[in-house]
């Protein structure tokens, strides 16, 4: 894959998830001959994305035309209170409708990205004044429908800020905590695998 364009709906993830998927080519594909070669994140007005098909279409053709000629479209979005399996079945199959041999893959994060931080809470002790102190946290790290909240309240004394604490979080995060107790995590890293073995890698 020459390069991955990604399509997001949070100002956060704008810097995120670059630097996500960096440490997840460091991680999956340290063999790689070459880098991923990531273009910055088009950010789209979820409700307008989902909801307008020519909104759905014009975006899915920029990013198309910034992923050419062999690369991949990622579609990161929260799943908030949708199946994130039946949604992303969905936007998958319009994509496919418009791209029909574009490499177009889309992960929705169970219940928000913020849930991959529980997932992966005993690891970021310190990393924006984060302390869990002797909080356990959930088994499900997917199950509170706050993830934001969840996290924000441990922040000692600030709140949660999208734009300065989710890309310091993504860089400090242990990425196998997240694998192992985060199905839409295992989700993101099962397409970066494919993904890559398309290319023979």
């Amino acid at each position: 894959m020459s390069r991955i364009t990604p399509i997001v709906e949070g100002v956060g993830e704008v810097e995120a998830l670059p630097l996500l998927l960096r440490r997840l080519w460091e991680w999956r594909t340290p063999t790689a001959p070459y880098p991923a070669e990531i273009n910055p994140p088009i950010r789209v007005r979820r409700d307008r994305f989902l909801n307008r098909d020519r909104e759905f279409e014009r975006y899915l053709l920029l990013a198309h035309g910034k992923a050419q000629p062999n690369g991949w479209i990622l579609i990161l979005f929260d799943a908030d209170d949708d199946c994130p399996a039946q949604l992303g079945h969905e936007i998958l199959q319009r994509a496919r409708d418009i791209l029909p041999t574009a490499r177009v893959s889309v992960v929705l994060a169970n219940r928000e990205y913020e849930a991959w931080f529980i997932a992966s809470a005993n690891t970021l002790n310190g990393c924006r004044g984060f302390e869990l102190h002797d909080d356990i946290p959930p088994s499900d790290p997917e199950a509170p429908r706050d993830a934001k909240g969840w996290i924000g309240k441990r922040m000692a004394g600030k709140k949660y800020s999208e734009v300065l604490d989710q890309p310091a979080l993504t860089q400090q995060m242990d990425l196998a905590a997240a694998h192992a107790a985060s199905r839409s995590f295992r989700k993101l890293c099962g397409e970066w695998d494919t993904q890559w073995r398309a290319d023979g890698n």
